[in-house]
């Protein structure tokens, strides 16, 4: 095992001051409480009010609304969220004071060490609502997990929770080789295709990064592997895998398969012996994959077929991932965060089985890098809805040192409409819809805003509207 090299663990002690600089994030606010819970004194710092800063200020922890050199007062070291640079106040004033300044992820791979199991799913998409798929089992077991999920759960009612059991779960993303950090026992990997091709140099260097990852597993530990997935078996070759899928041969299989309105029914079969019997509650076949993982990690960990059953039949999505909205004008609109090819494929298939008479696909690109270095793969797919509609590119944490927008892939979809902005994307879809329509807003960023100010503007002319 090669983990990167880093020196937080000796720093993660009771009664140490730390400051986390974007404490509200969605990873940084968990890891907050998860520190607090062991004895550290946290304090932090966000660009903004919000639920999480008010539920960690709730629990006596002290958090300022800004970002200055000033607000690290007192600290003893630092944790920062990716987004972070060096140029920000409170690093620079960290660096002057010669404090050590730590990567949300060095924390998150100490905080797991504590555990004796620790599952971190981890793959170019389909993290989420694996994660969230897991959780579910593992809950339904009983074994009081600390969870750690890149999106809102409805049954946590947020993306985390703090467990007092020995099992932690974490979404584990690839991007600047976060997951390197971590410690994981059970290692899933769903899929390896090019993306962040802003950090890595191509898809030959995102598949050595996801072999590293899986070979942080310890000999007893157990890498659980996507057998229906290319990428995925090309970088994990050689190694010892658990592996699932619809292929023959796979460890954990699905056999018996039915689509019942585009859910499927299954029989979980493992190395071929009936492990449960699935109705799934969420639709397309890559949510079929997600739940043979999710499956896969549990079976590993030795967690009873009945949890299994109860946690996935009792799974109906996590936040943005086809989320239900609401009605416009006739048509029924969701969300989704789908923000790669690959992903909008699975979606817009998906949708396509569910017997609408129009798919409206609402689309806003995530970063200018992923959408240069995809462009003919965004295309190939949005050309498969009906009608697509496309708002400029979410920046991110980018500049647009190319020039590229969305009317570019706009002017290659035939029948597409560009938007430039949310309003008018909002405006749009309000023209366009009709009874029989499933409207999709699409992306990482802000489009689901447009989404529900269609939605909203439709119940404040029909309150009686669900």
């Amino acid at each position: 095992m090669t983990h990167i090299n880093t020196k937080i663990q000796s720093y993660i002690v009771p009664g140490r001051r730390v400051h986390l600089s974007g404490i509200g994030g969605v990873s940084m606010s968990p890891l907050a409480e998860v520190l607090h819970s062991i004895g550290l004194l946290v304090q932090g710092s966000d660009m903004s009010e919000s639920e999480s800063v008010q539920r960690l200020r709730s629990m006596g922890i002290q958090v300022t609304v800004g970002h200055r050199a000033e607000a690290i007062e007192g600290a003893e070291f630092l944790i920062r969220t990716a987004a972070i640079r060096d140029g920000n106040p409170e690093i620079a004033a960290a660096k002057e004071k010669g404090l050590p300044v730590f990567e949300r992820a060095e924390a998150w791979g100490a905080m797991m060490q504590q555990y004796e199991n620790a599952v971190c799913i981890a793959g170019t998409h389909g993290k989420t609502t694996t994660t969230s798929m897991t959780t579910h089992i593992f809950m339904a077991a009983g074994v009081d997990p600390t969870v750690m999920i890149g999106g809102t759960l409805p049954m946590l009612h947020s993306g985390y929770r703090v467990g007092k059991g020995d099992t932690i779960i974490l979404e584990s993303c690839e991007y600047r080789n976060s997951f390197l950090y971590f410690f994981p026992t059970v290692a899933v990997v769903l899929n390896v295709e090019a993306d962040h091709l802003d950090f890595f140099k191509d898809l030959d260097d995102i598949k050595a990064s996801f072999r590293r990852f899986a070979k942080l597993t310890p000999e007893n530990g157990y890498i659980v592997a996507n057998a229906d997935d290319p990428g995925a078996m090309d970088a994990l070759k050689g190694l010892p895998l658990f592996t699932f899928g619809c292929q023959e041969g796979a460890d954990c299989r699905a056999e018996n398969l039915v689509w019942r309105y585009g859910r499927p029914e299954f029989d979980v079969v493992v190395k071929g012996e009936v492990y449960t019997h699935l109705t799934l509650q969420v639709a397309g076949r890559h949510n079929l994959s997600n739940a043979l993982a999710a499956a896969s990690a549990a079976y590993v960990l030795g967690v009873p077929s009945r949890a299994v059953r109860l946690g996935l039949e009792g799974f109906f999505g996590a936040g943005r991932r086809f989320e239900y909205k609401g009605i416009c004008r006739g048509a029924r609109v969701y969300d989704d965060y789908a923000h790669h090819p690959a992903e909008l494929h699975a979606l817009l298939e998906m949708a396509r089985s569910l017997g609408y008479q129009r798919v409206i696909c609402a689309f806003q690109p995530h970063t200018y890098t992923r959408t240069q270095a995809l462009f003919d793969d965004f295309v190939r797919e949005l050309r498969t809805a009906d009608i697509a509609v496309l708002t400029d590119i979410y920046a991110a944490r980018e500049k647009n040192t190319t020039g590229i927008s969305s009317a570019d892939l706009v002017r290659e979809i035939p029948g597409a409409q560009y938007c430039p902005t949310l309003e008018e994307t909002a405006q749009t879809l309000q023209k366009l819809a009709r009874e029989g329509d499933l409207i999709l807003t699409v992306g990482a960023g802000d489009i689901y805003t447009a989404g529900e100010t269609i939605v909203r503007q439709e119940r404040e002319l029909h309150p009686i509207i669900p």
